[in-house]
Formats: structure tokens, C-alpha cells, sequence
């Protein structure tokens, strides 16, 4: 192996008879009121927040009732609302313009002409969101924001919420153990019993091994097509680790044995991910594995690097021992927790995982949890035993390379021939295409292409490695076919590579491609069991204030279950690309649409899968309008994912 050296302040309660329609809608759509949204954060009392508002000097409606207190609105006039003309109320004259941009929206809709549909919706939008008027003002600007917002999300909006960065976020495998600790199996196959009994005096062992019904029933299973399948896919894959695992078990002084442990929980794959969203080869819950080191960040997750995890696998496994002095029980405790384990131990009497399952004290997936490990151990030691073939994988040659800036894979990809793919296979824990900026992070590249790398690298300069590509030029290939691949400019890519103008460049020559610098990214979290509003935001590098500007969180907790909308990264960046630690406010504001951005104002938002120009506008306290006059390229053609948006600040 070679290495190479790269230098609850105010909480707004809604009333259950007045707002469960909005609430239904928030919950479809969600869109978060200025003044009437339902908190994220645990807090356990809440109390209603008044609030003050007074329409424009020359409205002579009254105030409604349940607004008390003069604030004052914008100084000029809606520019959408003319009052010169019309001496109705200014909120009449609104609501009447958003229910006609509204009704022809939808019966553009209806009628199929999409494009049209969300162009009306957009106005419609903006004319509440330039209008000064807070959405709660009236019951009825109330139901039209709601309305309109539902609108426009209705065929967009539900990817966004459900998406999980698929593009960018490593592949996750199913994990084994999902399936088989469910299965209800028939009785066991009596011929294994004295096949296994055999073994059990020939084959060596450094784990306590044992034959009864629960372990016959498993081991009969994986004499069967489906169960066959599982055993040999894992001992295929045992191959690529087996020395490693081995080696760190007896180094940790724990049996060698509990590598099968490993199989069970996921077959050998680094980016397994259970239901519970237990991850790795030795499936660790975050915050256990955050209890033996293992980083989980927004960049990488330690639970899929496989020596790393084993490590902590192997230190855990020794800690349980300690406290329950039975490797059986230990199993058991690794897989349901070790209180769980401790209650059934004092309910029943009994410290025998044996008893405790007869005894129903576990439970179910960890009463069969056991015996699937040792029937696996069984299985694994004698395979033509059991009619298994096995051809096992050789363990990954690598070379690492030891990085002191972030780099983008497909930079290494573009520098080595290496295909993504397989470097991310060789780098597991990263969650991303881009390393962390992490000094002396340990990167894997397939063995034989470290020098491929250090010669092609080279040229671009270190703190673009996360921005840059390298292309090599084909045969017939001219810089504005390359200009098109990428979506940059011909200008740029001369400029990137000390280029006249007009250049043309050989086959095989190798350019830097100045691609879009890195921009803000929305992550969709969901809250498990321990996290704490500082762990996330240290997590995404991000702030516990901008977490609580994005999700409108007013208490100092957060609930498990929910899912938070995360721009990783510290929030938009500026129009360098660096990133700008201002963020949105959580206060309703208006912008003006008739500036184009200067370049010191100006923000870039890398469009994600999913969302809309509307849910961006939100994002930015801005409107559907202005984000298009900021980018003309909208007026050609919708909005996509990869798209940079430039923002006004």
C-alpha cells in the first residue's frame, strides 16, 4: 500500500376550530405562515402571541377584532393594488386580484397548459407577498395563501419532501438482518442435527457454539434456495475483510468468531442501513456510534468505514462483556441494548440468554438473534456441509492518498480513469462526492493510479479542487462541444487553461473545466432518538440559529420524528462562492424586484431535485418574480435540478 502527502420565546398557538384547515394544509404542502405556524420544538407550554397590525392610513376598514395594537405597514403603496381609482378597502382590492390570478391558474391547469398555470400562480403569490398584508390579516387572504401555495407545490412539491439528496448522498443497501430475524421458520430439519453436532467437535471455534431447535430451525432455513442466497452472498463478501476483521477482533481481545456477528447484520456492506437506521458492516446506531468515536458529519459517516467500525464494534462487544460475562448475552445486548437486556435479566432471574428466551423476556428479533449468528458460524466454517458454494472476494488494493484541501471525486475520477462508482465503494464513510475538509484525510484510490493522480491534479489549482473538472479532449472535439458538456462558457474554460481566444486544442489534451462553484445544498433531516439542535447544526456545519430561522423553531429542543430543512454548509453563499454566515430571517419582508443583483449582493443557490422557484422564494424572503428577473435564463424554460440561481440580498 503506498501513501502520497497532499499539501419557545414567542410560541403562536392556533385555535383547533379556526385553524385545522390550515394546519392540514401546511401539512401537505408545507408552507409556514408568517404568523400562525405550528412550532417544530419540544416545548412543553405554549402561549399566544398578539399580533399588532394596522392597515394603510388610507383604508377605512377597522381593525379586525382579535388585532389589537398599531404597527405599521410598508410607506408605499402596493404596487400591484391600485387605490388611486378604487375607493374599496386595500385588502378587498388584494383579495380580488389573487382570486382571479388564482381561478385562471387553475383552469390553466386543468386544461393541461402547466407552464401558463404556474406563471398565474406566481402572481398570484406575489401579490399577497408585495402587498404588505401579513396572511393572516384576513380570514380570507388567510385561505388564499393557502390555496395558491398548495398550488403551486402540488405537483412539485411532494418530491422535495421526500427526496434524500439521491444524486449526491451515497447508495444505502438494505440490511439482512431486516429479513431474516422477521421470518417465521418451519420446524428444523432433524438430518442437520447430527451433521451439526459432528462439526461442533471438529470444527475450531473461539465462540461458545451450540446445536438446539432455535439454531437447527436457522440452519435449515439456510439450506433452502432464499436462505442459501443470503449465506453465500455475505461469505462472498467476508472475503474483502476477513483479514482485517480478524486482525482487529484479536488486537481488541474479543473471539474472532463474532465476525459472523458482521454477516448477520449486513452481509459485509459498508453502506448498509437498517430500518431503524442502524448503518455499516457492524450496523451502529448513531449515537452509539458516537459513544466510541465513530464522526458522523454532513460530509462523512464513520459507521460505514469498515476497519474504523470494527474497531468500535469490537471495543463495544468487550465493554458488554464485562458487564454480562456471557458471550450469548452480549449478542443479545448488542442487538437490542444492554438495558433491555439487564430488565429481563431482573424480571425472570435468570443470566441465560437460553432462559430469557423461553421466557419470552427479549424481544422477538433478538430471542432468534442469537441463533442466526451461530448457525451462520456453523454454516461459515463447513459451507459444503450445508450445499453452499462460496467463492469469496479478494480484499480491495488500494493506494491512499493523504489530502490537505477537499476534493470532488469526480475531479479524482477526471485525474486517475477511475470510475465513480468504485471510488466510492473504496471510500464508504463518504456521504458525499466531496471529501470533508479534514486535514490528512485518508482518500483510497484503486491500486497503480497514485502517480496517474499526482501528475494530473497537479494543474488545477488546490482551492479549486472542489469546483474544477479535468477533461481530456477527444478526437473531433472542440472547446464549445466541451463548453455545452459542462454548461460553462468557452470564455471561461480559455481563461481557466491561459488560452487565446479561438484557440483550438489536440486530442488528448487536458483541460480544466471552471464548473459553478459550490453552492448552498437542502438537506431534508429526519430528528432521531438523542440529537440535539448543537449536535445537527455541528453535524451540517450550519448554526443553531440558522436551524431555527429555517424551521421556525422557538424553544431550545427539538422533536424527534421531524424532518428539518438544512441548507448544509452555513447557509447561501456569497457571490464568490464563499459562504455568507447571514441568513434569512424568520420575519416576513418585501423585496424589491426592479435591481438586478450587483456582485457584491449577490447569492447563489444550487438548485436541488424537487424544488421550485416558489419554495426558493421562501427560502429567501423573496418572490417568484424577482427570482425570475434575477435569472433570465427562466424565461426560456423551466427550472431544474443543478440550476445556480443568483439571489439579491
Amino acid at each position: 500500500m503506498a501513501a502520497f502527502d497532499l499539501t419557545c420565546a414567542d410560541t403562536v398557538c392556533l385555535s383547533r376550530s379556526k385553524s385545522g384547515s390550515v394546519l392540514r394544509n401546511l401539512a401537505k404542502v408545507g408552507i409556514l405562515l408568517a404568523a400562525g405556524v405550528l412550532v417544530l420544538s419540544g416545548c412543553e407550554e405554549t402561549a399566544t402571541k398578539q399580533v399588532q397590525i394596522r392597515p394603510p392610513a388610507t383604508t377605512p376598514a377597522a381593525t379586525p377584532a382579535a388585532i389589537k395594537g398599531p404597527v405599521p405597514l410598508p410607506a408605499q403603496p402596493p404596487s400591484q393594488v391600485s387605490l388611486s381609482h378604487d375607493t374599496r378597502p386595500a385588502i378587498d382590492i388584494l383579495i380580488e386580484a389573487v382570486q382571479a390570478k388564482l381561478k385562471a391558474g387553475q383552469q390553466e391547469y386543468q386544461a393541461g397548459d402547466v407552464d401558463k398555470a404556474r406563471v398565474d400562480f406566481d402572481a398570484a403569490l406575489d401579490e399577497i407577498l408585495a402587498s404588505g398584508f401579513p396572511s393572516d390579516f384576513d380570514p380570507r387572504l388567510s385561505k388564499l395563501f393557502d390555496q395558491t401555495g398548495e398550488a403551486i407545490n402540488s405537483y412539485e412539491v411532494a418530491a422535495a419532501e421526500n427526496r434524500d439528496e439521491e444524486e449526491a448522498q451515497a447508495p444505502a443497501q438494505p440490511s439482512p438482518i431486516d429479513e431474516i430475524a422477521d421470518l417465521t421458520l418451519p420446524a428444523a430439519d432433524p438430518r442437520l442435527a447430527l451433521k451439526a453436532q459432528k462439526e461442533l467437535i471438529s470444527a475450531p471455534h473461539d465462540l461458545p457454539l451450540t446445536v438446539n431447535e432455535s439454531v437447527l430451525q436457522y440452519l435449515s432455513f439456510f439450506t433452502t434456495t432464499r436462505g442459501r442466497a443470503i449465506v453465500e452472498h455475505g461469505l462472498q463478501r467476508a472475503g474483502r475483510y476477513n483479514d482485517m476483521i480478524r486482525r482487529v477482533l484479536s488486537e481488541e481481545g474479543v473471539p474472532q468468531d463474532l465476525m459472523y456477528l458482521a454477516q448477520a447484520e449486513s452481509a459485509f456492506q459498508p453502506q448498509a442501513v437498517s430500518r431503524a437506521g442502524a448503518r455499516g458492516i457492524w450496523q451502529f446506531m448513531p449515537f452509539r456510534g458516537e459513544e466510541y468515536d465513530l464522526e458522523r458529519s454532513y460530509w462523512v459517516d464513520e459507521r460505514s468505514d469498515p476497519e474504523k467500525a470494527t474497531r468500535a464494534a469490537a471495543r463495544h462487544l468487550r465493554d458488554l462483556y464485562a458487564m454480562f460475562g456471557d458471550w450469548y448475552l452480549v449478542m443479545a445486548a448488542y442487538n437490542s441494548g444492554p438495558l433491555n437486556v439487564s430488565r429481563a435479566i431482573e424480571r425472570t432471574g435468570y443470566a441465560d440468554f437460553w432462559q430469557l428466551q423461553q421466557s419470552r423476556a427479549l424481544p422477538k428479533e433478538t430471542e432468534n438473534y442469537v441463533p442466526i449468528i451461530i448457525a451462520l458460524a456453523l454454516v461459515a466454517k463447513a459451507p459444503a456441509m450445508y450445499g453452499v458454494q462460496v467463492e469469496a472476494e479478494k480484499p480491495a488494493q488500494v493506494d491512499i492518498v493523504k489530502l490537505e484541501h477537499p476534493i470532488d471525486l469526480h475531479l479524482v475520477s477526471d485525474a486517475t480513469g477511475a470510475d465513480l462508482e468504485d471510488l466510492r465503494l473504496l471510500n464508504p464513510e463518504l456521504l458525499r462526492t466531496t471529501t470533508p475538509d479534514q486535514p490528512q484525510f485518508e482518500l483510497k484510490l484503486p491500486a497503480g493510479l497514485l502517480s496517474r493522480f499526482k501528475g494530473s491534479v497537479v494543474q488545477v489549482p488546490e482551492d479549486k479542487w472542489t469546483d474544477w473538472r479535468l477533461h481530456t479532449v477527444a478526437d473531433n472535439e472542440t472547446l464549445s462541444d466541451i463548453a455545452k458538456h459542462y454548461r460553462v462558457t468557452v470564455s471561461a474554460i480559455e481563461t481557466a487553461n491561459h488560452l487565446e481566444a479561438h484557440s483550438t486544442v489536440p486530442p488528448g489534451f487536458l483541460l480544466n473545466i471552471p464548473t459553478v462553484p459550490a453552492a448552498v445544498r437542502l438537506v431534508h433531516y429526519r430528528v432521531q432518538r438523542g440529537d440535539t439542535l448543537e449536535g445537527i447544526a455541528d453535524r451540517f456545519d450550519v448554526t443553531v440559529a440558522q436551524l431555527k430561522r429555517w424551521n421556525l423553531i422557538a424553544g431550545a429542543h427539538v422533536v424527534r420524528g421531524v424532518q428539518l430543512r438544512i441548507y448544509a454548509g452555513g447557509g447561501p453563499t456569497d457571490g464568490q462562492g464563499v459562504e455568507a454566515k447571514s441568513t434569512p430571517t424568520a420575519e416576513p419582508a418585501v423585496r424589491g424586484v426592479s435591481a438586478r443583483p450587483s456582485p457584491q449582493e449577490a447569492l447563489r443557490h444550487r438548485v436541488e431535485a424537487g424544488e421550485t422557484l416558489y419554495s426558493i422564494a421562501r427560502i429567501y424572503r423573496t418572490t417568484v418574480s424577482a427570482l425570475r428577473q434575477w435569472n433570465p435564463f427562466l424565461a426560456d424554460r423551466s427550472l431544474e435540478a443543478g440550476d445556480v440561481l443568483m439571489i439579491q440580498r
